[in-house]
């Protein structure tokens, strides 16, 4: 992530291929460059008249195991590890084809995806960029679950997780954004579960492909991967990636300090649409006329 006054695109294609971790089946994936105002679009090259559907928070369908997008029947799953991708690496445009409606799970990160892109290059292009200015606080809360924004010069996240088992617990991070720090200490971090919850999973036929190379695993003893984490506080980095991936679902960044605390991706998306309730919280606008009025 990074405060920029141009767009952004890939500066060539690139592609990947790997496992859906719901339906366990291989997924081919190919990113393209797309041209300025296009937004994240995904585009579903196995079905007849290859229907596109767009990364936007009002084309999202379900957030129950991952966030999912649809339109018109069309459906694509498990988008938020590419879309924390884009938004950390401040990418405005781009089209992503695949020929499966679930996108590859890699590592369980976004670290393959972040790698690859940058390797590929990254072009800026001749259109102002836009951001959200945050101005009031915009708040959401429910029970012990909350999530902030607050008014910040600076991109800044704030999350905080509490899980009743001694290889998690209490876990707080807070970080400010720029690329190379969502690089070196976000984009590795892996999504996680409990292994009672991963086996009922897989007893409904779902998580297929979900397996210790693509998710920290959690018994009553502790992490059962035998390289253990990648770092002592995984968990809270990851809940912070998925939480880039979910914003960037507002389809512009975010200038403030967004604070969260035990959310997850229903209640982010929930927030989305609070935060577009509030609109006299926030003010669209270009860097130049950010630094302008910020002085």
């Amino acid at each position: 992530m990074g405060l920029y006054k141009y767009q952004r695109t890939l500066a060539a294609p690139v592609s990947f291929t790997g496992q859906g971790v719901h339906s366990g089946r291989t997924v081919h994936l190919n990113i393209e460059p797309a041209p300025p105002n296009f937004g994240i679009k995904f585009r579903r090259t196995d079905l007849p008249a290859r229907p596109t559907v767009a990364g936007h928070f009002n084309r999202v369908v379900d957030t129950s195991l991952a966030t999912v997008i649809g339109e018109n029947g069309c459906i694509v799953s498990t988008i938020e590890h590419l879309m924390a991708t884009f938004a950390g690496l401040s990418i405005d445009n781009a089209i992503v084809e695949l020929d499966d409606y679930e996108l590859p799970i890699m590592d369980g990160s976004a670290a393959v995806f972040t790698r690859g892109i940058r390797e590929t290059g990254i072009a800026e292009q001749e259109a102002p960029r836009f951001y959200f200015w945050i101005q009031k606080p915009i708040f959401l809360e429910d029970g012990d679950k909350s999530v902030c924004v607050y008014p910040d010069r600076r991109q800044k996240i704030t999350c905080s997780i509490d899980f009743d088992h001694p290889a998690i617990g209490r876990q707080r991070l807070e970080i400010e954004l720029d690329e190379n720090r969502f690089e070196t200490e976000l984009a590795g971090a892996r999504t996680f579960g409990f292994m009672h919850e991963m086996e009922m999973l897989k007893f409904y036929g779902l998580a297929r492909g979900g397996s210790l190379d693509n998710a920290v695993a959690i018994d009553k003893n502790g992490v059962v991967n035998e390289e253990g984490l990648r770092w002592p506080d995984e968990f809270v980095r990851h809940k912070i990636l998925d939480c880039i991936g979910d914003f960037s679902l507002l389809g512009i960044p975010i200038v403030g300090h967004i604070v969260l605390h035990k959310s997850g991706h229903n209640f982010n998306h929930e927030f989305l649409k609070t935060f577009f309730r509030h609109k006299q919280c926030w003010k669209t606008t270009t860097l130049e006329q950010f630094e302008a009025a910020a002085g």
